[in-house]
């Protein structure tokens, strides 16, 4: 064995260890940011949108508004009907949700309680008061008449 062939030997256990080495570390860094991502923002049954009619239903819909002789005037809303207009009651105030998975509304302040339903990022809410210890808000959507319980520190109140 020449002092060459040694040579040789050691340059390729090092690049071939070298090669194994960057590979593994490839391989988990591709695992780890594929498993480092939050999972998409559950929907829920009531914040689902109902669904549109389909085309067959629109047009017998229309067929049949258009046979029917009686036309029944819609009712307009009122102004004073719209959630803008209404007043807020004493030491409420409207804030946004800050939380960027959404908040779930809770019938009793507590996280034993009932979900009632959710508030999602960025939506306007009607805080109505606060629990004793100061950890839960009670919350009306801006959006709805719905009411419930949601843990404090996770909105921003809206300045008007």
């Amino acid at each position: 064995m020449s002092i060459s062939g040694i040579f040789k030997f050691l340059i390729g256990f090092v690049l071939g260890i070298f090669i194994l080495a960057a590979g593994g570390v490839a391989a988990g860094y591709y695992f780890y940011t594929k498993l480092s991502v939050n999972p998409p923002r559950p929907l829920f049954a009531e914040e689902q949108k109902p669904e549109s009619p389909t085309v067959d239903q629109r047009t017998s819909s229309s067929t049949t508004s258009k046979s029917s002789p009686a036309n029944k005037p819609s009712p307009s809303p009122t102004p004073s009907e719209s959630p803008e207009e209404k007043e807020l009651p004493p030491g409420a105030y409207k804030a946004r949700v800050s939380w960027s998975e959404g908040l779930s509304l809770r019938d009793a302040p507590g996280l034993e309680a009932n979900r009632i339903g959710g508030v999602a990022y960025n939506q306007e809410i009607i805080i109505l008061k606060e629990s004793d210890d100061k950890r839960w808000q009670q919350v009306r959507v801006v959006d709805g008449d719905q009411e419930g319980w949601i843990k404090a520190g996770n909105i921003e109140r809206i300045n008007e």
